[in-house]
């Protein structure tokens, strides 16, 4: 009896954290999210205005965050940078997944040469290098947030495909996968039918660790200078113009960072509830 009620205390205590990593990590996305469709409503300057008798104030009650080396407002520039960034990282994130799930279920389903062939294109694109790509990018399209989609999904395509891939090499061997490729059914249908519903778990555990991953990655590029072009309130570029300044006005580079970090720990929170709940189901 005392074990059976040690292990409902348990689950109740574990669905009490899922339920509040859940919401705080929810709630701190919603509030990014919310600031990035609506900043022009929200701050309370032009985040590009600059007013050379304003440069380098300290936070007060006029400037929240204070201001940069050019007078603008730091708290309406880090609510305008919210923007860039959640324009790239959603849509980079889903183009990784799709692509990622399609290319690890045709390796795993298939098998023999065609695992062996996607498995060698992928090292080829996980040994040349991220950054040099972004560069050639950049070099030839120009600074865009397609470049920057693109870039940051291609980078994480092969993390997802090996992923898939390995459930599906798991799921492949399985009664009722062998069951179907008695009856007769393709390795298309296979793929298609049997095996991508099962596979379901994994796509949606990549999908929220690469989410966090690429709104670093889309602030790495900026602070580069590979992305947003430069002035822009981008978070990561902000870090980049302002760093030089860290000792006379740290404001200007602790902001954006913060930012940063809040977003990435909330999402990081979505996912490990995520995660921990699809686990245990």
């Amino acid at each position: 009896m005392s074990a059976v009620t040690a292990g409902g205390v348990r689950r109740r205590a574990a669905g009490r954290g899922f339920r509040v990593a859940l919401v705080a990590g929810g709630a701190l996305v919603l509030a990014w999210a919310v600031v990035a469709a609506f900043w022009p409503q929200l701050v309370p300057y032009d985040p590009q205005q600059h007013d050379p008798l304003s440069r380098f104030l300290p936070p007060g009650p006029e400037h929240w965050l204070g201001t940069d080396q050019f007078g603008r407002d730091t708290f309406s520039r880090m609510l305008a940078g919210a923007r860039p960034v959640l324009q790239v990282a959603p849509l980079a994130t889903a183009l990784a997944v799709v692509a990622g799930t399609a290319v690890g279920l045709v390796a795993g389903t298939f098998g023999g040469l065609v695992d062996e062939i996607v498995m060698r294109l992928l090292d080829a694109v996980v040994v040349f290098p991220a950054i040099i790509a972004a560069v050639l990018f950049v070099a030839l399209a120009g600074r865009s947030v397609t470049v920057m989609v693109l870039v940051v999904a291609g980078s994480f395509v092969p993390i997802v495909a090996r992923s898939v891939r390995a459930a599906t090499l798991v799921e492949r061997e399985k009664a009722y996968v062998e069951a179907a490729r008695l009856r007769g059914e393709r390795p298309w249908s296979l793929m298609r039918r049997e095996i991508f519903p099962n596979v379901g778990t994994t796509v949606l555990v990549e999908a929220t660790s690469r989410f966090g991953d690429a709104i670093f990655a889309a602030a790495t590029l900026s602070f580069l200078g590979l992305g947003q072009p430069p002035g822009s309130p981008d978070w990561g570029a902000s870090v980049s113009d302002n760093r030089v300044w860290l000792q006379l006005a740290p404001w200007t580079v602790l902001a954006p960072a913060l930012a940063i970090a809040s977003l990435v720990v909330g999402i990081a929170l979505v996912a490990d509830a995520l995660r921990g709940r699809w686990e245990a189901s």
